[in-house]
């Protein structure tokens, strides 16, 4: 069962997320995270940029390497020739601090872990609580079942 903090005496968590808006799957996760209860710090990265340290620390702290971590559909990384045979994670790297929106998203960040939250479900895997159940997606299918629990694959 989840525990809440309130009730435990700590200070509520903090949670990241580089967002972008114009990501259903972003807007998801923001969704699932704000219904849960938290006021998470929004990066739009593709408006800001990346830091070359920021956006490596988050991959390495989601375990994900550069080629992982590329938005490979709906985005330039084909017309830039990223997905080519022996183009290096260095490439695909610098590529990404030139243009951020070469990061698929969204990524999460709290004190259980940093994920690519792909697909949506992920993210509850970093909440401590979760929004009331049931709760649909935007969508309608449904991400927590009439008993709390997650539904598979959401």
């Amino acid at each position: 069962m989840q525990t809440d903090r309130a009730l435990t005496g700590h200070g509520p968590m903090d949670v990241t997320i580089f967002h972008n808006p114009a990501c259903s799957k972003s807007r998801e996760a923001l969704r699932v995270i704000e219904a849960s209860g938290y006021k998470p710090e929004v990066v739009e990265y593709v408006e800001t940029g990346w830091e070359r340290e920021q956006l490596e620390t988050l991959l390495r702290e989601a375990g994900l390497t550069p080629r992982q971590a590329l938005r490979k559909q709906r985005g330039p990384a084909a017309d830039m020739g990223l997905l080519e045979e022996g183009v290096t994670d260095a490439e695909i790297f610098e590529a990404m601090l030139e243009r951020p929106v070469l990061v698929e998203r969204p990524i999460v960040r709290t004190e259980r872990g940093t994920r690519l939250c792909r697909p949506v479900g992920k993210v509850l895997d970093l909440l401590e609580r979760w929004p009331d159940a049931p709760f649909a997606k935007a969508n309608g299918r449904m991400l927590i079942d009439a008993q709390g629990l997650p539904v598979p694959g959401e």
